[in-house]
């Protein structure tokens, strides 16, 4: 069978694409695994199907480098709507369903796409952490000099502890920079390593890494892969709304793959 693909990345989150409105492709998660592999295949953080929904312009399918279906992913989401709008799919705000539940998006004239997510209506802190569920499920760490930060050790071992060993969760580590925002890096399950960015992760961090007053707030994120933005209004410390992740979704190349 053959695969036709397209490669998008959003600050250095990348993904293989397809249109499957037509449900053309039946992959298996051993295909997409193997798609994803950086050696064998054609490589990416994720895969991403764009199915056809009658109650929103279309659906988001999408599935970890190791091949299983996964939780929400910001990134692909923003990557996914500028995917829709060169297939022809063009609207002033899009409406697309995902594993958790209905989202909007819009695209503005410097071409970044403004995704809003779920909102959070549950915070669990820890002593030195705090854990929460922006789509997918967040572990959030502030740190210090996190430019030299050991991620993937110390992400791995969080991961794999028991504590969240069975269902598995994303890391995320944090330091302030003064009057700049936040620097954010991420070892994302699913993929087992860091991962150049995380739009889930960095709306984590956004909502967690400070006591915001309540009210509305935009935070400026910077991670390996290049620069995001977080706006939300905060009603008390366990409720968040009207959040939106903001940042590029850009086109890389397309082609042709044997399945």
């Amino acid at each position: 069978m053959q695969f036709n693909f397209y490669k998008y990345q959003g600050t250095g989150n990348d993904f293989i694409i397809a249109d499957n409105r037509n449900n053309q492709y039946q992959l298996t998660n051993q295909q997409i695994a193997a798609l994803c592999n950086r050696k064998f295949g054609i490589g990416a953080d994720g895969l991403m199907l764009l199915q056809a929904q009658s109650t929103a312009h279309f659906e988001m399918k999408y599935y970890n480098a190791d091949g299983n279906e996964s939780t929400m992913c910001g990134n692909g989401g923003r990557c996914l709507v500028k995917f829709a709008a060169s297939l022809g799919i063009l609207e002033q705000v899009y409406h697309f369903t995902a594993i958790d539940g209905l989202h909007q998006a819009k695209m503005d004239e410097n071409g970044w796409v403004h995704l809003q997510m779920i909102d959070v209506n549950k915070v669990i802190k820890g002593n030195e952490y705090t854990v929460v569920n922006t789509g997918s499920p967040h572990y959030v760490s502030v740190v210090n000099d996190v430019k030299s930060y050991a991620v993937f050790a110390q992400g791995k071992q969080i991961r794999n502890s028991q504590q969240f060993y069975k269902e598995g969760i994303n890391v995320n580590f944090v330091e302030e920079e003064t009057g700049k925002g936040i620097y954010v890096r991420t070892y994302e399950r699913g993929v087992e390593d860091e991962t150049l960015s995380c739009g889930t992760g960095v709306t984590a961090a956004a909502l967690t890494y400070t006591q915001h007053a309540i009210g509305s707030h935009c935070v400026a994120v910077t991670t390996l892969g290049g620069n995001l933005q977080v706006s939300f209004e905060k009603l008390n410390e366990q409720t968040f709304k009207n959040i939106w992740l903001s940042g590029p979704a850009t086109f890389v190349f397309q082609g042709i793959i044997e399945l």
